[in-house]
């Protein structure tokens, strides 16, 4: 078999295009896609952020407004997010941040519910209005143990007992 310079040309012009290929995929994929430097900065403090993550998206009406930069504690042990949002997005201060589950199993994001104030948060601002992830365990077990309307009481009727001593 003779080799061919041109014929190695191609095979390596080939190859090259299909590891451009992969690593423009693995670049989506990965949430590298985002460019959230000199975004705009939010804070949205949790009791409890599921399986939320670093670089989950953040959403407005299901359309990707930014990304989580980072989740830490704060003082009072409460999970505090820190949000980069587009710089040209505008919301009003009493607007809403709520964690939510895309699908029944799937990934968890951010999803922001503007408000209709006149007035506007301005950069590194909390959200006063969150909502906690829905533990789909906590549930479950809620039900198991017959205190699926949240009474504590534990018999399901949703009625406090009085109990005399």
């Amino acid at each position: 078999m003779t080799r061919s310079t041109t014929r190695d040309f191609i095979v390596g012009l080939f190859v090259l295009g299909g590891l451009l290929a992969v690593a423009y995929l693995s670049a989506n994929l990965g949430g590298l896609s985002y460019q959230g430097e000199g975004g705009f900065p939010l804070v949205a403090v949790f009791d409890d952020v599921g399986g939320l993550s670093q670089r989950s998206p953040v959403k407005i009406s299901g359309v990707k407004v930014g990304q989580v930069a980072s989740i830490e504690l704060d003082d009072d042990l409460r999970a505090k997010v820190a949000l980069d949002l587009d710089p040209k997005l505008e919301l009003p201060v009493d607007s809403s941040a709520s964690i939510r589950t895309a699908g029944l199993l799937g990934d968890q994001f951010v999803s922001l519910e503007p408000g209709a104030e006149d007035e506007l948060l301005g950069p590194g601002e909390a959200f006063t209005y969150t909502e906690s992830a829905l533990s789909l365990d906590k549930l479950v077990g809620r039900l198991v143990h017959g205190d699926a309307l949240g009474d504590g009481d534990g018999d399901g009727d949703g009625e406090e007992e009085d109990v005399q001593d």
